[in-house]
């Protein structure tokens, strides 16, 4: 099978019923008009327009068609995730969403979903993602900052999340956030291009000094975006536990751990991931429907010339297993 990992999905259906119960999140802004669809959340920012694309079941089967892709993994879209909402609305803002991956994907067996947990409380984003790996979902996409535009994925806080991914053996899809708080970053187009890879690296970094990957070995964790700037770090990280010793957990330990998706654009950029990391923990990515993402997501597969058994590793076996995709 070749296996699309790194996708986005808001179901029409989901958006339809927020229209129809605005008053279930109080903090929730969902502006429509003329068949556009625009977010906010805790009055902020409005969201980016939620493409056509994002939405459109039919127009991402036809794609999938043309790349001879068989099977698809989505998570949700990042904008929408809700981390700044209060907790108890974010947790039941969650549930929604989940109801709505869940319904959208159940009646085309190619897509499989991710679900989204609140990260702005662990106690919630544990209980969120128990019913959600109850429900069906083999585990969730979660964003590098808990709080939409601060925070860190190892604030104590969310150890209880991190011991329950763990425990219930969950795939995490860590995505970086579309802000990543630096204003040289509004120029050039530069929040996609190189924002997102800074924002992943930050994320990750603190994650391996933490020694979080050592710590709960049963979660399945994979990086998007070729893992931003953290393989070509490894040595500067392991540099900086080597001179600080005994104060930061192995990053290179923890790197065993994990995960990675292609979307890189550039054959020696994941031939380079290949020989750091292992072709049997990359798997082939797209990022759709976004334009930044990989068009033809298989090609840099072939490109790179591996052998047959890793070529088929990271265009859908490892990818089958882990997300437990029917042949």
């Amino acid at each position: 099978m070749i296996i699309d990992t790194h996708a986005h999905f808001t179901p029409q259906s989901m958006l339809d019923a927020l229209l129809k119960q605005a008053d279930r999140f109080p903090s929730v802004d969902l502006m429509h008009e003329d068949g556009s669809y625009k977010m906010a959340f805790a009055g902020g920012d409005v969201t980016r327009p939620i493409s056509a694309k994002l939405r459109d079941t039919d127009e991402r089967l036809g794609w999938m068609d043309t790349c001879s892709i068989d099977a698809q993994v989505v998570g949700g879209w990042l904008d929408s995730f809700g981390y700044e909402l209060p907790a108890q609305e974010g947790a039941a803002w969650s549930r929604f969403m989940n109801e709505y991956l869940m319904s959208g994907t159940q009646p085309e067996k190619r897509l499989t979903p991710l679900a989204s947990v609140p990260l702005q409380s662990g106690k919630l984003a544990t209980e969120i993602l128990e019913e959600a790996m109850n429900a069906g979902f083999v585990g969730a996409m979660i964003g590098t900052q808990p709080h939409g535009k601060s925070g860190n994925l190892d604030d104590p806080d969310l150890d209880p999340f991190w011991e329950a991914a763990s425990s219930l053996g969950a795939v995490l899809y860590l995505h970086p956030m579309f802000g990543c708080g630096d204003p040289r970053l509004l120029d050039f187009a530069m929040m996609n291009a190189v924002g997102r890879g800074v924002d992943t690296s930050i994320a990750i970094s603190r994650l391996l000094f933490t020694g979080h990957f050592i710590k709960y070995p049963g979660m399945k964790f994979i990086l998007s975006h070729g893992g931003g700037g953290i393989p070509y770090l490894m040595g500067r990280l392991n540099r900086n536990r080597d001179i600080h010793p005994g104060d930061f957990a192995d990053p290179a330990e923890g790197f065993k751990a994990l995960f990675f998706d292609s979307v890189l654009f550039d054959e020696e950029a994941l031939k380079f991931l290949a020989t750091l990391a292992g072709t049997d923990k990359i798997m082939m990515g797209s990022d759709y429907p976004f334009p930044i993402g990989d068009p033809e997501p298989a090609g840099i597969v072939h490109r790179c010339g591996f052998d047959a058994a890793a070529t088929n590793a990271i265009l859908g076996d490892t990818a089958q297993a882990m997300f437990k995709i029917e042949g």
